[in-house]
């Protein structure tokens, strides 16, 4: 039979074509805007979470979905530099890390849907109408609330009761939103007992300083603010936490296993795990704009006892039963 008369048979039984390219198999391109550097073992283990949510809603990776990452080190300008490039992908929508990329990103797409992964007060930070109805291309799951500041002062006093001053240290070129933290935290202080003190530093060599100036005198503590630079080093502010003697309070678990005395956060691997529904469901058809602002429902304390020794500090038993780790 002839190529075109089999055609014709075709048609006229009422068949048709099957729907591969054009339909539901058709790739889809994901653009991934991160803040971190690549490689880092953390986002890793996020990413890893992101992906078997995206799994179980039958988007593998190679097969009908690729994912194009861009990695920024907590620089600016890389960031925007970034940001630019993902966007002439044309990607059919964008994830994005947390508030630097975010910012990035909303100067250069009102159009493409960006899903953020880990960010603080998207509200007061522009990037959306409402946490009911983002409105825009934009939404996505959040991070820790202001009020976290003073949990963490909570926690710093039953480990070291002693503590009468606590500095809040933070990067202002990531912590774009620090003032946020920064108010609930002089007040949360206050409440306490607790004298404030706000560093912004740029770099780990000006953390450093800060930290060796604390030290000098007794009784002080340190707190870090939930931040991408803090979170990309954490392992380098628990080694100056441990050997400046100084009792610090971190939001990542990693930071805790690392030596710092004690962690308090979300999950961000749950976050991101969570992320990938919304996903499913832009690639499917929704709208950012119709998908509300989702909170953190899964947190994690971490506490480091051989820290607490070294610091001659006696974490109470009842704080233990509480941990979901404890570092021994």
């Amino acid at each position: 039979m002839r190529r075109r008369d089999f055609i014709m048979l075709f048609a006229g039984a009422g068949l048709a074509w099957p729907r591969t390219v054009a339909g539901q198999d058709r790739m889809r391109r994901i653009g991934m805007l991160m803040q971190f550097a690549e490689g880092n073992p953390q986002v890793l283990t996020w990413l890893s979470a992101l992906r078997e949510g995206l799994q179980a809603f039958g988007w593998v990776e190679g097969r009908n979905v690729s994912m194009d990452f861009r990695w920024a080190g907590n620089d600016v300008n890389a960031t925007q530099k970034f940001a630019k490039e993902v966007v002439a992908l044309k990607p059919d929508l964008i994830f994005s890390s947390g508030s630097p990329t975010t910012r990035a990103l909303v100067q250069e797409t009102s159009s493409i849907p960006i899903i953020f992964g880990n960010l603080v007060d998207p509200v007061g930070q522009g990037f959306v109408a409402s946490l009911a109805q983002p409105g825009g291309n934009i939404t996505g799951f959040v991070n820790l609330e202001a009020s976290v500041t003073g949990k963490y002062l909570e926690l710093l006093k039953e480990i070291a009761p002693r503590i009468n001053r606590v500095t809040l240290f933070f990067n202002p070129s990531t912590a774009i939103y620090s003032e946020i933290y920064i108010q609930p935290f002089k007040t949360a202080a206050a409440t306490h007992g607790i004298e404030p003190l706000v560093a912004p530093i740029q770099n780990m060599a000006e953390l450093e300083s800060v930290m060796a100036a604390e030290a000098r005198t007794p009784n002080g503590g340190m707190m870090s603010m939930p931040d991408g630079f803090t979170n990309a080093y954490s392992a380098d502010i628990a080694a100056l936490s441990v050997r400046y003697r100084l009792p610090t309070i971190h939001q990542n678990p990693a930071a805790a296993r690392a030596g710092v005395l004690l962690s308090y956060g979300n999950d961000i691997a749950d976050n991101y795990r969570r992320a990938a529904g919304y996903v499913n469901r832009i690639l499917k058809g929704e709208k950012p704009s119709d998908l509300p602002v989702q909170f953190p429902v899964k947190f994690l304390l971490a506490i480091n006892l051989r820290t607490a020794k070294t610091l001659g500090l006696e974490v109470p038993l009842f704080l233990q039963q509480r941990a979901d780790e404890v570092i021994e």
